[in-house]
């Protein structure tokens, strides 16, 4: 079977409440505009139906796949998990609760057809495609994080941390392979990654509506990934990324897929482990 030209992973972890009405979207999104594209759910874990779910409808949908990961490891975790597993040509993320909508992908995927290697969305480049706005408290702890990014990890992005960002292929898996960081903080070190390789990253202006339903604590969570920025920088000094950077090198990995679980997957259609 030959590969699909756009992988979509969504990460999910206890969404039975939102992921049936996200794969109603996703899935019509799909359909409508005639994309070559799979679908693969990445669940992290759940205590929940989210799984049952998905399966559910991975029999109507036979490029829906269901990934499950080993335990709750996160959400970087999850969306590592799901593009290194990802077929697909151009490889892209989106959250749960579609706050872009799937359709705004059409401006990542250009932003690729340009010449990007990376693409990522952007709540901030223009605050007029803003349909929900966050509470304000949100806005200020934000745009206090994204400062501290751009300070510390030197990223000059608008805003990092929109759950809606597309790769192509060939960058994906190197990024990916070497992402240290499982949980909320993935998002700085990605595009650090992808800076320090000199891949080329468009950020792009995207609709989006905030989710009320968001499970991000910006205290508890915003602690966690200063650590996290600190952690980054501590392996960058150290010449950690260096390091993995030359073993994938005289590994010849840099571009390699992972072909044994893509095609297992082309065959079965079912879900992978």
């Amino acid at each position: 079977m030959a590969h699909p030209q756009l992988s979509i992973v969504i990460p999910a972890y206890n969404e039975s409440a939102r992921i049936e009405h996200a794969l109603d979207r996703v899935m019509s999104c799909v359909e409508e505009r005639g994309w070559d594209a799979e679908v693969l759910v990445v669940d992290d874990g759940s205590k929940d139906d989210t799984a049952a779910i998905v399966k559910s409808w991975m029999t109507k949908y036979p490029r829906l796949h269901l990934v499950q990961n080993p335990g709750n490891r996160g959400k970087g975790y999850s969306v590592r998990n799901g593009l290194l597993q990802a077929a697909g040509d151009v490889v892209m993320f989106t959250d749960a609760d579609l706050s872009a909508p799937m359709e705004e992908a059409e401006r990542l995927l250009a932003a690729l057809a340009n010449g990007a290697d990376v693409a990522i969305g952007s709540r901030w480049m223009d605050r007029t495609r803003q349909t929900i706005h966050q509470p304000l408290y949100r806005q200020f702890f934000g745009r206090c994080f994204n400062w501290v990014t751009r300070v510390v990890m030197g990223l000059p992005f608008k805003d990092t941390q929109c759950g809606f960002k597309a790769f192509k292929r060939s960058a994906a898996q190197v990024i990916f392979r070497l992402q240290t960081i499982e949980r909320w903080g993935f998002d700085p070190e990605i595009l650090f990654i992808a800076r320090k390789l000199k891949y080329v990253i468009r950020e792009v202006p995207v609709t989006w509506g905030h989710d009320e339903r968001s499970r991000m604590s910006y205290l508890k969570d915003g602690i966690k990934m200063l650590e996290d920025m600190a952690r980054i920088r501590g392996n960058s000094v150290a010449g950690r990324y260096d390091a993995a950077i030359a073993a994938m090198k005289d590994t010849s990995t840099m571009v390699t897929p992972q072909v044994d679980q893509v095609e297992q997957r082309a065959k079965a259609g079912a879900e992978v482990r």
